[in-house]
Formats: structure tokens, sequence, C-alpha cells
């Protein structure tokens, strides 16, 4: 499954014991594969014969639309092409390094965030942040010693969002976070669990926003219950996300982070840089999608997979059709 260019050792992967059980049970390819048999299914023959790659990722719309688009822009320019998706990136990102997996579709600031606690400890110093150019920066300092080529970020990004109902915006001229903290209104919030101890979610509300958040609704994160509790009126805010695509089916709209609360979790690719890292046409084709794909066209996308139960992809082999990205 691994790119037949490689050059260099495999860097051990960073997995204790106990993971490396886990990997071995969980890390499927497509179509059910184990790692070790993926190379001889799953894949696509690019015609050139440059080589084969492994994409990899989570395993969740978003994430199986990225893959589908990187296996498509690199299948353009020449390679065979494997997509891996597994449950985690506790899972995926130690393949990543050891060369398991050539390139995995990433969030700039949560990957930053993880391999800094994985560095540095649970209790270390932040390095990500709402800007994306700082939150990169350190993104690659912290993955080039485990031999990983961060590129470019693109404008597409997937933050955490909160939702309100279009009635509720429009009767209170609501279009931002700084508007409902002004509003000074009691907020129920539906959302995860974790939520009181997350600084991006109900601290920051509160510290950033002065929004008086009363109750934490357990319904998870852009979960279809949390959409109907706010649709309801047993919440008044949801936790969502900027790429939810199906917002609009519930009546809901999102207020704008006009305080930058969020961090930069801007869309790049992350290469393993002894496999891929120096094939040029390679990251240029990876790039050039980078910079072709917002969050709107991200979000019709799922939109396409999550409502009109399209596959993933013929959804991407259409949009990079669209974007004259492949023939």
């Amino acid at each position: 499954m691994t790119a037949n260019f490689r050059t260099g050792a495999a860097r051990r992967a960073r997995l204790p014991l106990a993971g490396l059980a886990a990997l071995a049970l969980t890390l499927t390819a497509c179509g059910g594969e184990s790692l070790e048999e993926s190379d001889s299914g799953g894949s696509s023959d690019g015609g050139d014969g440059k080589g084969s790659v492994t994409v990899g990722g989570a395993n969740f719309t978003e994430a199986t639309l990225m893959a589908e688009l990187y296996r498509g822009v690199l299948e353009e320019a020449g390679y065979s092409v494997s997509i891996t998706n597994v449950d985690s990136r506790e899972l995926y990102e130690p393949e990543l390094e050891s060369g398991g997996i050539d390139v995995v579709p990433e969030y700039a600031a949560t990957l930053a965030e993880f391999l800094n606690t994985d560095e540095n400890g649970p209790e270390a110093e932040p390095v990500a942040s709402s800007d994306v150019t700082e939150t990169v920066t350190a993104l690659r300092e912290l993955a080039e010693p485990r031999g990983l080529t961060v590129l470019d970020a693109g404008d597409a990004v997937n933050q955490n969002a909160f939702a309100v109902t279009d009635e509720f915006a429009t009767e209170n001229d609501l279009s931002t976070l700084t508007d409902l903290g002004e509003l000074g209104e009691p907020v129920r919030l539906a959302a995860g669990e974790d939520c009181p101890q997350r600084p991006f979610c109900e601290p920051g509300l509160e510290n950033t926003y002065g929004i008086d958040v009363t109750e934490i609704v357990p319904l998870g994160v852009g979960t279809v219950q949390g959409k109907q509790a706010v649709q309801r009126g047993e919440a008044e805010l949801a936790l969502v996300s900027t790429t939810d695509a199906v917002l609009e089916d519930f009546g809901l709209v999102t207020l704008e982070d006009d305080q930058k609360l969020q961090q930069a979790d801007n869309l790049l690719p992350v290469v393993n840089a002894d496999s891929l890292g120096e094939q040029r046409d390679a990251l240029d084709a990876l790039n050039e999608l980078t910079a072709t794909l917002t969050t709107e066209d991200l979000k019709e996308l799922n939109r396409q997979v999550d409502s009109e139960r399209r596959k993933a992809e013929d959804a991407a082999h259409d949009y990079l059709v669209e974007q004259g990205l492949v023939e």
C-alpha cells in the first residue's frame, strides 16, 4: 500500500502497545481490507506508472470526501491511489509517520494541538490560535521532526459554530455571537457533555462573548437531536460546525464568530516526507486542490452525501471536473 518510490527508512510510530493491538484490529482500508492487504485492492490506476499512494484519514463524511478529492487529483497526476479510513487520528497519524499512509487531509489547529500534547503532555501551552499563518507555522515545527511535510492551508475551514433558529435571529436582529451576548438573555446550549470544560465551548462563549449559558443540553456536537432541540425550543443554541450542510433543513442559521474565538482549523494536506515529500507533481496537485476548495464548496459536498445520499466518490469527481482539476 505504500508508495513504491519511497526512499529512506520508515519512522517508528509513536503508539503505545495497547494502541498497536487496537490498530491491528481497527485499521482497515476501504472495502474492509486490512492494511497488509490493501496493496492489491481498493486502488485505482493513475495510468502513468509514477507509483502508488495511500491516502488516509478519519471515517466520517467530510473526511471521506476529502480522501476522494485527493484520490482524484493524484490519479490525474499519474499515480495509483488507494484509500484507508479509520476511526480516529490516534490510529492514522502514527501510520502517516511510519509511512503506512502517504498523505492525509488534516485540520491545522486540531493536528497542531494533537502533536503538541503528544510531544509536551496534556498540560502543554496551546500553540494553535485563530491566526492560520501562526497556527500552520507551529504545526510545521511539530510535524517536521516526525518526518511529516505540511503543505499550505486553504480557505476551506471546519470550525465549531453556534446555531440558532432563523426566526430567533430575525426577531432579535442577531448575526454575530457578540449580538447574542449583548441580548442578555439566558441561553440553553445543545452540545457535548464536555462543553463546560472545553475553552472553545461554554467558557469561551461566556468569557469572550458574555453569553449567559444556563444549561448544557447533552445532545452531542452537530447531531440531529441537538438541532431538533433548538428547532423545538428546548434549547436556544446548538454547537455545530462551519461545514454543516443540513442546518437549513431545521430552520437554523449560524452566528458569526466575530471575535475569533475558534481556532484556525483550515484544511491542508500533510504528507510523509520520505514517500511523497519530494514528488513535486503530487504536491502541486494537492496544493491546487487546496487553493480551489472553499468552505461553501465543502458544505455543498457534505450536503450531497448526507442529504442526497450521493456516493462520496461521485460527488468528489463531479466537483473536480467542474473546477477543471481533472478531465
